[in-house]
């Protein structure tokens, strides 16, 4: 089944494509060249953390960002502002920072700033970005690159340049330079018209990749390769589906003799683990997807097996099943065998995830009257909710584990009238809840690896 003609799959892949953008510059790739320190300063090391996340939570580390210049400059630094504070660790100070010497220190010190940023931004076809980040505090120079890309990739130098300042001041990767893959809703609440979409982190590039024919829900990045797995009713027919960032096509993801949902891919990237309706219940299968062979890891008897979630090793499967008469989550090995139940608090657990770092277990929970989203230890204790609402699910991580993703949604009335539904962000603490602006209505969303 084809969502979308040959000739449009090709131009969607050719603007969507992101790891070819990392090659060479000559290709229209980006390039980063360091920059060296100037004489005065002295330059920390790589792994050097200027203040910890906990720190940042309870006092925002405050930032000279300036202007990178007229035009282009000013809405790059304007994008690397937005990443930062985002987060809520960062306090966005205004000023003036010298792109080609030593900054004043000591008036950076008066105004109150930590640390500060120095940069420029010329070109017309192609652009170079140069940045420096200075600890105010100490008067050293921390980071000094020099980006070169097309125009067409100026958000993109934004995002790793965040990412670097992030990096850099807390001693964690960022998260700027990724997408979320999305289901845009449009219509009335009953009858709603789904599509796949995808955008930038922050809300930026907004593309919807299928026509909304058909129902589709739950995609999923893979996280070495530029693909999605999702799940499409396409021809009345609930399966899942691959669809190649690369070249804008899909394929069907193996052949089942019933409903295939729920895909989530390996840390590997080199095989699915899904859902399949087997009678009245559901059974978890491993798919390769070199060979497509399909390995059986659950035999639920007539219970519900569904969402399962591999633990960022590969060795481990998290899961919801009825099969203990409500849905709960279970953890297994990723071969199979017992499955283990981990989620004991009041009401029916669902839709878990493994956060990257593999500390924690993000899940739904219904129950009250309403539903809750949080984390827990995999061996289940140290359960926490984030928060609550009429319809909160769906969550993801982002690549560092540090904020979770999710949906939202509001109670409608008569007719479906005052129903909404949106995508938030919030930290794993439960700090710095955000809705996070898309052209529609949107529902599950997926975060893609960093460059992803």
């Amino acid at each position: 089944m084809s969502f979308i003609s040959d000739t449009e799959a090709e131009a969607l892949g050719a603007l969507l494509s992101r790891r070819a953008m990392l090659g060479a510059t000559a290709a229209g790739g980006l390039l980063a060249t360091p920059l060296s320190a100037f004489a005065q300063a002295a330059v920390s090391g790589p792994g050097d953390a200027e203040i910890t996340v906990d720190q940042a939570r309870q006092a925002p580390i405050p930032i000279v960002i300036p202007s990178f210049g007229a035009g282009l400059g000013e809405q790059i630094s304007g994008v690397i502002s937005s990443d930062l504070e985002s987060t809520g660790l960062f306090k966005i100070m205004g000023g003036t920072v010298p792109s080609g010497s030593t900054p004043d220190f000591a008036a950076l010190k008066a105004q109150g700033a930590r640390a500060a940023v120095a940069g420029s931004a010329v070109g017309s076809g192609s652009v170079r970005v140069e940045m420096r980040l200075w600890n105010v505090v100490a008067g050293q120079q921390l980071q000094g690159t020099a980006y070169t890309a097309s125009n067409a990739n100026w958000r993109r130098i934004a995002h790793i340049i965040a990412d670097v300042i992030y990096e850099r001041m807390l001693g964690e990767k960022g998260y700027f330079d990724t997408r979320i893959a999305y289901i845009s809703r449009t219509g009335p609440r009953r009858h709603q018209i789904t599509r796949l979409a995808l955008m930038d982190q922050d809300g930026a590039n907004q593309r919807m990749l299928t026509t909304g024919q058909w129902l589709t829900l739950t995609p999923r990045f893979n996280p070495v390769r530029d693909q999605i797995a999702f799940m499409s009713y396409a021809n009345n027919r609930p399966r899942v589906y691959l669809f190649d960032l690369g070249s804008g096509r899909q394929q069907i993801l193996g052949e089942f003799d019933g409903i295939s949902f729920a895909p989530r891919f390996a840390p590997n990237g080199g095989s699915v683990v899904l859902s399949a309706t087997r009678g009245g219940g559901s059974d978890i299968y491993v798919v390769d997807l070199g060979s497509r062979a399909k390995h059986q890891i659950t035999n639920s008897g007539g219970a519900i097996d569904t969402s399962p979630c591999f633990s960022p090793d590969g060795s481990q499967i998290v899961f919801n099943s009825d099969r203990g008469g409500s849905p709960q989550l279970y953890i297994m090995s990723a071969s199979g065998g017992a499955a283990r139940r981990i989620s004991y608090g009041s009401g029916q657990y669902g839709s878990p995830v493994w956060s990257p770092r593999g500390d924690l277990i993000a899940f739904t929970r219904i129950g009250g009257g309403g539903f809750s989203l949080g984390v827990m230890n995999p061996d289940g204790t140290g359960e926490r909710i984030l928060t609550q609402g009429f319809t909160v699910e769906s969550p993801t991580f982002c690549p560092n584990g540090r904020v979770l993703a999710f949906c939202r949604q509001s109670a409608s009335r008569a007719g479906g009238a005052g129903f909404a539904s949106g995508i938030g962000t919030i930290d794993i603490t439960g700090f710095n809840e955000r809705p996070l602006r898309t052209a529609t209505g949107a529902s599950d969303p997926a975060w893609s690896p960093l460059n992803g």
